[in-house]
């Protein structure tokens, strides 16, 4: 990650993040009592330098508390030193608050904002659900703060197109149904036609369930932070655009902006179909949950060979998904194409929409190449779920940097298309 003095040209830096968060933040009469929504520790991003520039700019308006809400989804929860560093505070930080952590199973933190309607969901999931789905989100963003603040970036995601925007809001701070419903609208469309793609079923879901959020906050003001990022000159990452925005049209309008500014980045380019991938997943995605991503970013058609081979690398991930119940899950179902998992939908009503999605996003729809593990996770398990096995002691970049191959360092960071 880039400190402010040693961003290189062409990329914002801290003073310039400070006068775009200030403007953005001019409208706003009274914010003594602040929430912060800010995206979980399996993002790579520079959360730290929006963070604390909306600091330093409330501050000189009267701020007296600052919570923080990691927005988790479906992820673990995070440890007080990681919400900490993602957001470049200390316990000392003057008027740091409560740092919250959404947990999307716990009824507790959770009430009930509205309901998306049968037909619009049959609309978006070419009727595989048709039922009405209860939105709930978490109660803390309703605690009658002065100010929610957003922090979010966009770059292309497996089942929204583009990450960014509302999708802090939905998956990031609701329940599990809503959670399930977008993701399942997104695999049924296909990994590959949903990455990169910015208006898709998902991203509809998506909008109307923020959309009811926002509406329950009333006149509370929301905004959005949205950065795009780039890799700077040292391997880390800066800020490459910040866009604003203030309700959901600020947030559609500031989305819009930043998958502009995404497509011209973040979309690497093979010259030809490979038939070895191997993605060194960095170590903030511990468990194969995120580490899927490793299988996503070389989804989109012609960058892999007929029955290529993807190796997903990271010793130190030893579990599918570090809740036990999701882990038993997946286990359960194990990784398998669109008619596989659609006939176990069928013969287990009611499964997990959402473990069903991710199972099938990592194996690929018509499971037309091979996914391998060379992590901490066993032979017998790996191939159990219908996986391939590795010994990650015996991954060697320079056995994969031949022609037909592909290393990738920063595994799950950046989405692979055939060009020249």
């Amino acid at each position: 990650m880039a400190t402010a003095s040693t961003i290189p040209q062409g990329f914002l830096t801290q003073e310039g993040i400070h006068g775009i968060v200030e403007s953005a933040l001019r409208p706003v009469a009274r914010c003594e009592r602040v929430l912060v929504i800010h995206p979980d520790y399996s993002r790579t991003d520079c959360t730290d330098l929006v963070a604390r520039a909306a600091h330093e700019v409330l501050l000189s308006r009267g701020l007296r508390t600052m919570d923080a809400f990691n927005s988790a989804g479906t992820h673990r929860k995070m440890t007080r030193v990681e919400t900490l560093t993602k957001l470049g505070f200390t316990d000392s930080t003057p008027c740091l608050g409560t740092l919250f952590s959404h947990e999307y199973d716990n009824a507790a933190q959770l009430t009930h904002v509205g309901d998306l309607p049968g037909e619009y969901i049959a609309s978006q999931t070419g009727g595989a659900i048709d039922h009405a789905i209860p939105v709930t989100a978490n109660k803390i963003i309703f605690d009658n703060y002065d100010l929610v603040i957003c922090i979010a970036a966009t770059k292309p995601h497996e089942a929204a197109g583009f990450a960014g925007g509302t999708k802090l809001l939905v998956p990031g701070i609701v329940g599990g149904d809503v959670t399930a419903s977008f993701h399942w609208a997104a695999a049924l469309v296909g990994l590959p036609n949903i990455l990169g793609k910015a208006d898709n079923p998902a991203r509809r879901i998506i909008d109307r369930a923020a959309g009811m959020i926002m509406d329950r906050l009333g006149d509370t003001p929301i905004v959005l932070l949205n950065m795009v990022l780039a890799e700077d000159d040292h391997g880390g990452m800066a800020v490459k655009g910040l866009f604003p925005g203030m309700g959901l049209d600020g947030f559609k309008q500031a989305f819009a902006r930043s998958v502009e500014l995404s497509s011209e980045l973040h979309f690497i380019k093979v010259a030809e179909p490979v038939h070895t991938v191997v993605q060194r997943m960095h170590n903030v995605y511990d468990e194969i949950w995120t580490a899927g991503k490793g299988s996503y970013y070389v989804q989109i058609p012609g960058v892999l060979a007929p029955d290529a081979e993807v190796i997903i690398f990271a010793p130190h991930i030893h579990a599918f998904h570090s809740n036990q119940a999701m882990d038993a899950a997946i286990r359960e179902i194990g990784y398998h194409g669109r008619d596989y998992v659609l006939d176990f939908l069928t013969r287990n009503p009611g499964f997990n929409l959402n473990i069903a999605s991710h199972v099938m996003n990592v194996r690929g729809v018509n499971e037309d190449f091979r996914v391998t593990l060379a992590t901490g996770i066993s032979e017998a398990d790996c191939k159990a779920v219908g996986l391939g096995y590795r010994d990650p002691a015996s991954i060697r970049r320079e056995e994969f940097e031949g022609a037909g191959s592909l290393w990738v360092d920063h595994g799950g960071l950046w989405t692979y298309v055939l060009g020249s």
